[in-house]
């Protein structure tokens, strides 16, 4: 893995400059309350950082956050995005072909070529388990085309102010497949208000035939497996140019909260990374009154 290396100093800066914040309102008026929440900020191992508390859109914490980095996997919200606004049934067959294979070479698959699914099943293996070939399939079959599946993505991100952005590839699997992790953020916050990218983003297991047998899928982020954990919509990406990334939009403590955390250190740190980010917020900063979403049955 290329992993970038992590600007220390520059993180530096973004704390003297208050550009990580604490929570609280009253805080976020008072420069000595406001020293002592950041000099308690989570030790993050991830080279990029951004963290916003929808209850009152304070930006909560920021690291490289307005750097356009490569995001691997997380393109396959916006993959499903477009997909699920071109309007195509989802309940349309489409059959694994060796473009999908030529699309996504280097990557495994267990999606066979000849392997017929619904729209549904793809969109569900694409964001629960990032299965490439499913993802590639989507694009190919999108109206027009992977060309016009791609513009529909470029123009998604410009609609959303994600001004960074630009997509290659329907996969991720293409480092120029950029953005940064506060325009990341954009694309989760409208992914979060789609049913089925929630529904298929969250779930924690899925199985689909594939030739004569069931072949069961498991969701890459281990997160949505804790019971303890209220995840609205999530995506986890991985190549080497961009590092372990994973972006969320979870509820904890009455508070709904996007974080983004890009080109994390180790395999398991961008886990570890969330989960210092929740027991930070849970337990150095004052909570305010809920206005997020119920827990999901």
């Amino acid at each position: 893995m290329h992993a970038r290396p992590r600007s220390h100093g520059s993180y530096a800066l973004l704390l003297l400059a208050g550009l990580i914040l604490p929570i609280a309102t009253g805080a976020a008026g008072h420069p000595a309350r406001r020293a002592q929440a950041q000099s308690r900020s989570p030790a993050l191992k991830s080279s990029a950082v951004y963290v916003l508390d929808e209850t009152n859109s304070a930006v909560v914490l920021s690291r490289q956050a307005d750097v356009a980095m490569p995001i691997a996997s997380i393109t396959k919200l916006m993959t499903a995005l477009v997909v699920l606004e071109a309007g195509q049934s989802l309940d349309e067959k489409i059959t694994i072909s060796d473009d999908d294979r030529t699309g996504t070479r280097g990557s495994a698959s267990r999606l066979e070529i000849g392997t017929a699914l619904s729209r549904a099943d793809l969109l569900h293996l694409a964001l629960m388990s990032s299965e490439n070939r499913a993802a590639y399939a989507l694009g190919r079959s999108y109206p027009g085309g992977l060309a016009a599946c791609l513009a529909a993505m470029n123009a998604k991100a410009q609609a959303l102010g994600m001004g960074s952005a630009r997509f290659v590839d329907p996969t991720g699997l293409e480092s120029g497949n950029v953005a940064s992790s506060q325009d990341l953020a954009k694309l989760v916050q409208a992914a979060a208000q789609v049913a089925a990218i929630q529904e298929y983003s969250t779930d924690s297991s899925y199985s689909v035939p594939v030739r004569r047998r069931m072949v069961e899928y498991r969701n890459t982020d281990s997160l949505v497996r804790n019971p303890g954990w209220n995840i609205i919509v999530q995506k986890t990406g991985y190549i080497a140019e961009a590092g372990r990334c994973l972006v969320m939009k979870a509820v904890f403590e009455g508070r709904s909260v996007v974080i983004v955390l890009l080109d994390s250190a180790g395999k398991y740190t961008r886990v570890a990374d969330a989960q210092r980010i929740r027991k930070w917020m849970e337990t150095h900063l004052a909570a305010e009154p809920s206005r997020a979403p119920a827990r999901k049955s």
